[in-house]
């Protein structure tokens, strides 16, 4: 199991309704994208950072390790708008209103993604697809999502044991090993895909398989106070950055 899917799973709002954390976690995705950088996407990230260490209950360290990934490629972006390509500073030169721009993309993105965190960090995988049937998605869609979803479980599984296996038998110890058991390991994991996924079927159409998966889904309500109370913060964040709007530069 994924770190992150193991937060979601012993999350304190694992037993909350997707739909009162999607209004939560996603309008903050929306705010940080909409509202101006200075000072919106900045109280964003700041209210998206307390609710997931705080109320939500997840762990700095396990929240870094997820946010580590999205921040690289927010960094990446941002420090592209540093420099203009062409004109008369030459091939490669320092845009003029590249600080602040670059300042707005980061904060931007930066808030828009510990939004989608907070919504991935305590809605399982298997509390949500199940129910996207009932809000209109065909059946078909959300089956093929749950077998991927299962197959990509075990697919790390394998090869984090062929990663080990070849690691007690030495096979790292040399730079040229370690690429053969890196070929090794590939081959191993595409043959052993392929293998689950024909035992995969042969166990569904063992049980009947008629199109649809069949999974129990934990019963849950959607809370009229937490969605209320939700949309509430999100407008008093929508309200307080048009009070405060300062020039980011």
């Amino acid at each position: 199991m994924l770190p992150i899917d193991a937060a979601a799973h012993s999350s304190r709002w694992r037993r909350r309704h997707p739909v009162d954390k999607a209004v939560l976690g996603l309008g903050l995705t929306v705010l940080a994208i909409s509202l101006p950088a200075w000072p919106g996407a900045a109280l964003v990230l700041v209210t998206a950072v307390v609710l997931l260490l705080g109320p939500a209950g997840v762990p700095a360290r396990r929240l870094w390790r997820a946010y580590r990934v999205p921040l690289g490629f927010c960094v990446t972006g941002a420090l592209t708008l540093l420099v203009r390509v062409g004109g008369p500073g030459g091939f490669v030169s320092w845009a003029e209103d590249g600080p602040p721009r670059a300042g707005e993309l980061l904060l931007r993105t930066s808030a828009a993604s510990l939004g989608v965190l907070l919504f991935a960090f305590t809605t399982p995988m298997s509390d949500l697809l199940p129910r996207l049937v009932r809000a209109g998605v065909p059946a078909p869609l959300v089956d093929v999502a749950l077998v991927t979803y299962r197959m990509s479980f075990l697919l790390l599984d394998s090869v984090r044991r062929v990663h080990r296996a070849q690691a007690a038998r030495l096979g790292h110890t040399t730079r040229a090993a370690t690429w053969r058991s890196l070929g090794g390991l590939g081959a191993t994991a595409f043959v052993r895909s392929f293998d689950r996924a024909a035992r995969l079927q042969t166990g569904l159409a063992g049980r009947g398989y008629d199109g649809t998966l069949r999974v129990l889904v934990p019963e849950a309500r959607v809370s009229a106070r937490f969605t209320a109370a939700s949309g509430a913060l999100l407008a008093a964040l929508a309200a307080l950055t048009f009070v405060l709007e300062r020039p980011l530069s």
